[in-house]
């Protein structure tokens, strides 16, 4: 009676998806199909990235698949990892993908005696192509923020002047955060370095404090050292404000994670995306930082929580409006660019509006009486989604 061939495939596994599960089926086609899986280690050597599942998880995970006989983790390292699985499988065949294959893979085949095989990447029939490389670009799950009131308060030489608060909401990821858009981008382009698709299961507080470590390297060339407000806006679930006297990070912070508050503020915001901030443009260029004008700053965001607390629409709108023009007055060059004309044409239609994060251009981010109406009307604005607790 003649063996039924083994066939062998190597692969990292840790976004599994039904492109994989589909090329486990035609290589299984082959014979009995045993997988080998890149280690933790072999990973975070070869690809410079933590794993989003540990090695054991994707071993379950592999294993569970009806075409798969048995599967392992690869004990070797670098793209060649599964030589030593080679050793346990014994394989007849190497199928891999036509993205996956190369001249070393080829000439391990030649040196034991293994058929080589090249598979197409071709979906199931009826299903979305899919590819890791392409689910790492866009599945990204780390979160941004949106500053609400008392934004520039998180620097020293601001709060210098009076203390206050600043309150931010953390962002599920919605919708496409663009670069040099007042959304955190480069404290979170810093966390993807170290957490490239979510956010690990930590104490929040104590993972903003990292975030914000590692964001401000004391040798850091350019000698900027970033708002905590970013960091913290990102970690922290739900509604929050940080409150700031004279130091980078706040001397307090409290949240927010009432539902009925956080489903108001998502029936009464939306964002208008603007230009993104230009190359080499200034936004604190002319700055008028005075007791008078941090106080109004500070003085608002009191009046902006007390508002949200009470979830009265009337009083939020006028302090998230005091609010920007408090950041205004301090930083006149945030209103430059293309953003009085944004301003402009959305002057009449909203209840107030300021700009994402340090202005420049960004997303025009806009109280109005109902999100959903308001987006029906104009295409281009879109609702907000908050990061709860435990998500």
């Amino acid at each position: 009676m003649d063996k039924t061939p083994r066939v062998f495939v190597s692969g990292c596994y840790d976004l599994l998806h039904s492109g994989h599960v589909e090329f486990f089926r035609q290589a299984a086609s082959y014979g009995d199909l045993y997988v080998g899986i890149g280690s933790d280690a072999t990973i975070l050597e070869y690809k410079h990235h933590k794993t989003v599942y540990s090695e054991q998880e994707r071993l379950f995970m592999v294993k569970s698949i009806r075409y798969v006989k048995d599967a392992y983790i690869n004990q070797g390292s670098g793209i060649l990892d599964f030589l030593p699985t080679l050793d346990i499988v014994k394989p007849d065949i190497l199928v891999v993908n036509e993205d996956g294959g190369n001249e070393d893979k080829r000439r391990v085949c030649e040196e034991r005696g293994m058929q080589y095989v090249v598979l197409q990447r071709t979906p199931q029939e009826g299903l979305t192509a899919r590819s890791s490389t392409d689910l790492k670009k866009t599945k990204s799950q780390i979160p941004t923020r949106l500053d609400l009131a008392g934004t520039w308060i998180d620097q020293p030489y601001v709060s210098y002047y009076a203390p206050g608060w600043a309150i931010t909401i953390s962002l599920e990821p919605t919708f496409e955060v663009r670069e040099r858009c007042g959304l955190a981008t480069s404290t979170r382009n810093m966390i993807r370095k170290i957490w490239p698709y979510q956010l690990p299961n930590m104490e929040p507080e104590m993972l903003a404090k990292l975030v914000f470590c590692f964001e401000n390297d004391p040798e850091r060339s350019d000698g900027i050292i970033s708002g905590a407000q970013d960091s913290i806006g990102i970690c922290i679930p739900g509604l929050c404000r940080h409150y700031y006297h004279n130091r980078f990070w706040p001397e307090k912070i409290e949240t927010c994670h009432d539902e009925t508050v956080l489903s108001w503020l998502e029936a009464h915001l939306v964002m208008i995306p603007m230009e993104p901030r230009q190359q080499g443009c200034s936004v604190v260029e002319g700055k008028d930082i005075t007791e008078a004008k941090v106080k109004a700053l500070a003085k608002a965001a009191d009046d902006c929580w007390d508002a949200m607390m009470k979830k009265d629409l009337t009083a939020f709108a006028a302090a998230y409006k005091a609010s920007f023009d408090a950041q205004v007055a301090m930083f006149p060059a945030m209103i430059q660019g293309c953003v009085p004309t944004y301003i402009e044409r959305y002057r009449d239609a909203v209840l107030a509006y300021k700009m994402s994060g340090a202005g420049g251009g960004g997303y025009l981010a806009c109280v109005v009486e109902n999100a959903s109406a308001f987006c029906q009307k104009h295409e281009e604005a879109f609702p907000l989604t908050i990061r709860r607790a435990g998500m």
